[in-house]
């Protein structure tokens, strides 16, 4: 992971969303307190994937090519990634895709549209969460 200046290093987030006013409003409400990547489809997100390993994921559960779902389906196939906490992001509420997040080890589910301050209170909240997992395991 790159490190901001100053030499402390910025937690990493990929954004994962075909809406590119989606990703830009991501990229401004967090680039101030985390190191944040965009791409603009899930092809794209595996990709990076393979090459790097962010601190957490955004992602979008309706996209075209491969929606969220197969997406993170493939995360969680991947090794040294399927541990990456993500939080879904939809502008539907549907049920079932919330079932099968879940399944998949989800940490949180946004509906959009979101607010900035409700986004970085949730990442924040699946930061300390993932932290106290670590502490449980110590």
């Amino acid at each position: 992971m790159s490190q901001s200046e100053g030499g402390s290093g910025k937690k990493c987030i990929l954004a994962v969303d075909d809406t590119a006013i989606v990703l830009t409003r991501i990229f401004d409400a967090l680039q101030n307190e985390y190191e944040v990547i965009t791409v603009n489809s899930g092809v794209r997100a595996l990709k990076y994937l393979e090459q790097e390993r962010p601190d957490l994921i955004l992602l979008d559960i309706q996209m075209a090519q491969k929606d969220g779902i197969e997406t993170l389906q493939e995360i969680r196939a991947m090794k040294g990634r399927e541990d990456i906490p993500v939080i879904m992001l939809t502008g539907v509420e549907d049920k079932d895709i919330v079932l099968k997040s879940a399944k998949l080890g989800i940490c949180d589910y946004i509906l959009k549209p979101f607010s900035s301050d409700d986004l970085v209170k949730r990442i924040r909240r699946s930061f300390r969460q993932e932290e106290q997992k670590r502490m449980e395991l110590r």
